[in-house]
């Protein structure tokens, strides 16, 4: 679902007769039992171990690491911040053990009588989560039966969506009344959400991460990690690296959604696909009788097909020059028809069904995809649309919030900064000096806060998981221009947050922690309404704290809650704990950089 606060929101008269038919839905245990929180998965030999205690004593408090059998290991004092945190309303002290350098698992800290929950340090900590956070897309996919044998017999079911009773579609889909005459075929592709709806910009945005996350990773030399077989996906074994296989299982979905030649808007991408009414919470996707539509071509999403077709074509050449050679055929006619159609503009209006995905800036987009055209061909007509565009120089193009479906702007100047071009070395220094600017402003708002979180407290809204691992991809980018370790520091102190450092004790990584989220938001993966449904599998990261409680649940439980507390672990609550693709992707892009 959409993630930022002006996105159209889901109907809650549909989740409310959700919640009625399902019973009272259970509440989640209560969070933050502890007042010394920490990673609950753990930290990293060589690498930042630092814990948020919340305390009101003014003066420091002492900190001991414990190991598995309660003996001490390490000991020191805490560093009390002295002013309450604005995002959590909590008094703070931090205790930094980053000088142990032990191994082991079932640590605890204990501070002032209490105790975090256990942890482990080790190499190798990452290791299993990658590979978690990778598994979500499989199984989000559309069009294929989910294999027991790769996913787990609990999370195995047919293929769905392929316009076989009950389903209408994806084989053939028509459009909404007055867009189109003809039907598509567009199958495949993930499912964005908790939904079965399928979004173009939200799919070239994390196709992009993915593919992304290799690039970055061969430029490093270590990209066997992602290679052949390293991951739970039909396709190993086919020479071709994992996560490119697994992204281009979105790209030939993202290809098929372009208007086809002979017809009015030729290469523009139709906006998103999906079901004409919401369907009711918990559907099985085969099981999904609603009929499907296409929605109306918009400029954002035809710039999305562009951007991440482009950088297909140059990843994907050395292990399939025609797919390759597809993919840049589609960013080329894609490029053209969104300069001819420059304010086909998405409507927030249409939200029925599925999400709006509304934006009415795509200049942004237009650099991004520039970028990436530019990048892959080196052509003149790109650089030019590179270099004659505002967000080319701007201080804007990275924010607090950080990048997303509807900012791309970051995405163009990542890939202009990390990808070899001809633009003059000093415009590249340029962009590379701006890409560590936004570092340090993101580990300044760190250093800012209680539990060292890159964003602001302002910026709690729909998907703020999603921005902070979106920001934490910019500090790692960063340490992979300069090698300075405190953007690594950073990178690695983001997932603290979102594994267990925060306001709330949470992890927010389903399967990850002793207090983990386990209602994410979604119809299939529904047990808390539905016995016979599975939980989320491990490795989904939940939206995360919404201070504009836009859903009822969380409207009736969280009033008055602290911005960085607006969150509860119930499959009512979609815009603080809905699962969606551009949240996992930047989680498994961030959690392959710290797994190295």
């Amino acid at each position: 679902m959409p993630s930022r606060v002006s996105a159209v929101l889901l109907s809650a008269a549909l989740l409310l007769g959700a919640l009625s038919s399902a019973g009272t839905a259970t509440a989640a245990p209560t969070a933050g039992t502890t007042a010394v929180r920490a990673n609950q998965l753990g930290y990293l030999p060589a690498g930042p171990k630092r814990a948020t205690v919340v305390s009101t004593s003014p003066t420091p408090l002492t900190w001991q690491l414990r190991d598995a059998a309660g003996a001490v290991v390490a000991s020191g004092p805490t560093t009390v911040r002295g002013s309450a945190d604005a995002a959590s309303r909590d008094m703070t002290q931090t205790a930094d053990f980053s000088s142990y350098t032990g191994t082991g698992s079932g640590f605890t800290l204990a501070v002032d009588g209490r105790t975090s929950p256990p942890f482990a340090i080790r190499a190798g900590l990452y290791d299993g989560l990658r590979s978690d956070a990778m598994s979500f897309f499989y199984q989000q996919r559309s069009g294929i039966a989910i294999e027991a044998s790769l996913a787990g017999a609990a999370y195995a079911r047919p293929a769905a969506h392929l316009g076989v009773a009950p389903n209408r579609g994806d084989t053939s889909v028509p459009c909404q009344p007055g867009v189109c005459d003809y039907s598509r075929d567009v199958r495949g592709g993930w499912y964005d959400a908790g939904d079965h709806g399928k979004y173009v910009v939200n799919g070239g945005l994390s196709t992009w991460l993915l593919v992304n996350s290799f690039e970055r990773a061969k430029r490093a030399g270590t990209d066997a990690a992602l290679g052949d077989s390293t991951l739970r996906i039909p396709e190993r074994g086919n020479g071709v690296p994992d996560v490119l296989d697994e992204a281009r299982w979105e790209l030939d979905f993202l290809m098929r959604m372009q208007v086809p030649a002979d017809k009015p808007l030729a290469g523009m991408a139709f906006h998103k696909m999906h079901d004409a009414n919401w369907t009711a919470l918990p559907t099985r996707p085969e099981r999904d009788a609603e009929r499907r539509e296409l929605h109306r071509p918009s400029t954002a999403a035809t710039l999305n097909l562009a951007a991440a077709a482009a950088q297909c074509a140059r990843i994907y050449a050395p292990y399939d020059s025609a797919f390759a050679a597809r993919c840049l055929d589609s960013a080329r006619r894609a490029w053209t028809a969104a300069r001819a159609n420059p304010g086909l503009l998405a409507p927030d209006s249409d939200g029925t069904g599925g999400g709006a995905y509304g934006d009415a800036t795509v200049s942004d987009e237009f650099y991004w995809a520039a970028a990436e055209l530019y990048a892959t061909t080196g052509e003149t007509v790109y650089r030019d649309a590179v270099t004659s565009s505002s967000w080319h120089t701007s201080g804007g193009a990275f924010t607090p919030f950080g990048f997303g479906w509807a900012d791309t702007a970051a995405l163009g100047r990542i890939a202009l900064a990390t990808v070899p071009t001809g633009l003059p070395a000093s415009d590249t220094a340029r962009l590379r000096d701006s890409v560590t600017a936004a570092a340090d402003g993101y580990l300044a708002t760190m250093s800012g806060q209680g539990y060292a979180v890159p964003i602001p407290a302002s910026a709690y809204v729909w998907g703020s998981n999603g921005q902070v691992a979106d920001n934490a991809i910019v500090l790692a980018v960063a340490h992979g221009l300069t090698g300075q370790q405190r953007y690594r520091a950073g990178a690695l102190e983001a997932l603290d947050y979102l594994l267990g450092r925060n306001t709330l004790g949470q992890s927010y990584v389903s399967g990850y922690g002793t207090l983990a989220a386990r209602n994410q938001h979604h119809r299939f993966w529904a047990r808390q309404y539905d016995a016979s449904l599975p939980n989320p599998p491990a490795g989904s990261i939940a939206g995360g704290p919404n201070s504009g409680l836009q859903d009822p649940v969380a409207a009736q439980r969280l009033p008055g809650c602290a911005p960085a507390a607006c969150y509860v672990d119930d499959i009512g609550s979609y815009s603080t704990n809905e699962v969606a693709i551009n949240w996992n992707a930047p989680l498994a892009w961030l959690t392959q950089f710290a797994a190295e």
